[in-house]
């Protein structure tokens, strides 16, 4: 009975198998394209972002967008392909945010003043407006 049978069985396998998964492992991150689409979408993220008004009503989350754009970037050109589409999303959706936010900053200045009209025509009509009857 030889008890280092199954050792060296699985220590053949392991010699067959591990060279066929690094090369895979090596294919796989080698064949990961740039993430162009993404970067494009974060950059069309800021422009509409920029558009709205954002540098000035949510200038960090604008400001956050367009680093993680660069990042990606920089990401991309030292072939960190996982990286570079991880920033790009974040960029995205950093860019999405300081949308959201401004669109919600002008609908409260809406509401605000809308309600400061509507308080005003209130008092005005409880004062009587100066009509007899």
């Amino acid at each position: 009975m030889n008890l280092l049978k199954p050792v060296r069985d699985s220590r053949r396998r392991l010699r067959i198998a591990l060279p066929a998964l690094v090369l895979l492992a090596t294919a796989a991150c080698a064949s990961t394209p740039i993430p162009e689409t993404k970067m494009q979408s974060a950059e069309q993220a800021i422009a509409n972002a920029e558009r709205v008004d954002a540098a000035s009503l949510a200038a960090l989350e604008l400001r956050e967008a367009r680093s993680k754009l660069a990042a990606s970037k920089q990401a991309a050109n030292e072939k960190k392909m996982l990286a570079a589409e991880r920033l790009a999303d974040e960029s995205r959706a950093a860019a999405e945010l300081a949308s959201a936010k401004t669109g919600a900053a002008k609908a409260n200045a809406v509401n605000a003043d809308i309600e400061k009209n509507t308080a005003a025509l209130v008092e005005e009509m409880q004062r009587g407006t100066g009509v007899t009857k």
